[in-house]
């Protein structure tokens, strides 16, 4: 998430851990395991503290964790961000300067919301 948000490639993060964009993307999909030293190398290089892959984590065990990936949807779901689509609309919705347009965009999803529950 914290890669594509500030518009960094696989490759390109990979090139500066000293690992293919294919390492990298096992990584992010849970394929494989990372050591806590590489945690604090990826964290180091995305500008990030360690704990900031923590952030959301249940305590209680609740069967086989998914790395990176996309996992079980919350009341807020920051897995949003690590989509194509949640990224385009958070860099839209943060791109419009206008603090009372912003307010009466986010009225107006909201109702959208309400409208599509069944």
């Amino acid at each position: 998430m914290r890669r594509m948000l500030i518009g960094m490639s696989q490759e390109k993060l990979g090139e500066q851990l000293g690992l293919t964009f294919q390492q990298v993307q096992k990584y992010e999909k849970g394929a494989n395991r990372i050591g806590a030293s590489r945690l604090y190398q990826i964290s180091q290089t995305l500008g990030v503290p360690v704990d900031y892959f923590y952030e959301g984590l249940q305590l209680e065990d609740d069967g086989p964790q998914q790395g990176f990936s996309e996992g079980k949807a919350g009341s807020f779901d920051l897995n949003m961000l690590s989509t194509s689509e949640g990224i385009q609309l958070n860099s839209a919705f943060f791109s419009i300067r206008d603090v009372e347009v912003r307010k009466r965009l986010l009225d107006l999803v909201k109702v959208l919301a309400r409208t599509d529950k069944p």
